[in-house]
């Protein structure tokens, strides 16, 4: 689950880490006040104003309606209601989002953090998450922060470094030491980081993350060290250990037809492709999706119905998939082990009679316990429906129903 902005710096000030402080607000009438109430508790004089989307670049981003970036400095309390109309109820398009852009709901206003002192403030960039080849968490940090990592990866790929975590012993004080050193921090500021780093690593494991990623985190010209910006990905899995960072979900940020099939009990990705795809199971919906591949087609959707393949889920899924127009066909794929192919059977059939019609062909591979009922179940039905018992047999179909 993807946070805002504005939630993962909660999360991790919870835990200690240093933020950039900052107040959400939804409208621009309450943008000032906010700025003012932030001069009171920081001392700022100029604002942030950041547009919160599930998205990056947003510095880079451009509202359509106003042009506006996603990420704009108001010098001064005047400045304020002008720079957050430019931004919230627009539209912002960065390299992350469609071309359509997101719309924005929200707007952080944040202190001004590049204030001048004793040095000169520094970006880096750092970020937690799994590396999944070792099954270990690591530590990835640059001092080329404020950039795209994948730019510094390919040109300068030496500035990249990683620290491994050992899951038996947790993050030791010397790997957050040596992550200090390696970006040439001394004094004070390396004290700073030490501590940013044990408090990150902290809230990453603590809230059940599956990524942080903080670009940049600062070194303010006072040498304290603060995030300021957050992307939190939380595990979904984990959310019935957290039901106030559940809360924290925004469902106007995802995918609505996604959203519908997740609250339905089905799990549902949309895809590009023509071939809607219903299946039990994950391993087998990756094989499907291969297969059609394979045979001329494209998936349009990753759709796992799950162990109860009844009348009601079919229909439930069937809708779900023709919400998506480029679906010219449809493949159900159920292997039936618990389930019995027969009462899947007789759920596509009631499906789609209590649906009316169904515009597109269907192809229906049942194999398992009571698959030879389920296909006399399927070829009698009378209705618009291809029966397969082999993979390829239905992938075959596929093709030819396409063609």
């Amino acid at each position: 689950m993807n946070l805002h902005e504005y939630q993962g710096k909660s999360i991790l000030k919870s835990f200690g880490v240093g933020i950039q402080e900052g107040i959400v607000v939804d409208n621009a009438a309450e943008a000032v006040a906010a700025a003012e109430k932030l001069t009171e508790e920081t001392g700022t004089s100029w604002y942030v104003v950041k547009a919160q989307i599930h998205a990056g670049g947003r510095g880079k981003g451009i509202v359509t309606e106003t042009q506006s970036n996603g990420v704009v400095l108001a010098k001064g309390l005047e400045h304020v209601e002008e720079k957050v109309k430019g931004i919230l109820g627009g539209h912002l398009v960065t390299a992350q989002t469609s071309a359509e852009g997101k719309k924005v709901n929200k707007v952080l206003i944040a202190q001004d953090v590049y204030y001048p002192g004793e040095s000169e403030p520094s970006e880096i960039y750092m970020s937690v998450l799994m590396n999944r080849e070792r099954g270990r968490n690591i530590i990835m940090y640059s001092t080329e922060g404020g950039m795209d990592i994948e730019a510094v990866a390919e040109k300068t790929p030496h500035l990249i470094f990683t620290e491994e975590i050992d899951p038996r012993v947790g993050l030791q004080g010397f790997q957050a030491r040596r992550i200090a050193f390696n970006l040439g921090l001394s004094g004070q500021a390396f004290k700073e980081m030490t501590k940013f780093v044990v408090a990150l690593y902290n809230a990453y494991v603590g809230c059940d993350a599956s990524m942080f990623e903080i670009n940049p985190v600062l070194k303010t010209s006072d040498n304290k060290i603060i995030a300021v910006d957050a992307k939190v990905t939380l595990d979904e899995n984990s959310l019935f250990r957290h039901p106030d960072y559940a809360a924290m979900r925004d469902k106007t940020e995802e995918d609505p037809t996604e959203v519908e099939a997740g609250e339905a009990g089905l799990n549902y990705v949309k895809l590009d492709g023509n071939v809607g795809c219903m299946v039990n199971g994950a391993g087998l919906a990756m094989a499907t999706m291969d297969i059609i591949k394979y045979s001329g087609g494209s998936p349009a959707n990753f759709l796992d119905v799950g162990g109860t393949a009844n009348a009601e889920r079919v229909e439930k899924a069937f809708r779900i998939i023709l919400k998506d127009p480029n679906v010219k066909a449809i493949l159900i794929n159920i292997f039936g082990g618990i389930v019995r192919c027969d009462r899947v059977a007789q759920g596509v059939v009631d499906a789609y009679k209590n649906m009316g019609s169904i515009p597109v062909p269907i192809i229906v591979r049942l194999q398992g316990t009571n698959a030879e009922e389920a296909k006399k179940l399927i070829d009698e039905s009378g209705l618009n429906v291809h029966s397969a018992v082999l993979l390829q047999e239905a992938a075959d179909k596929v093709k030819e129903v396409l063609a």
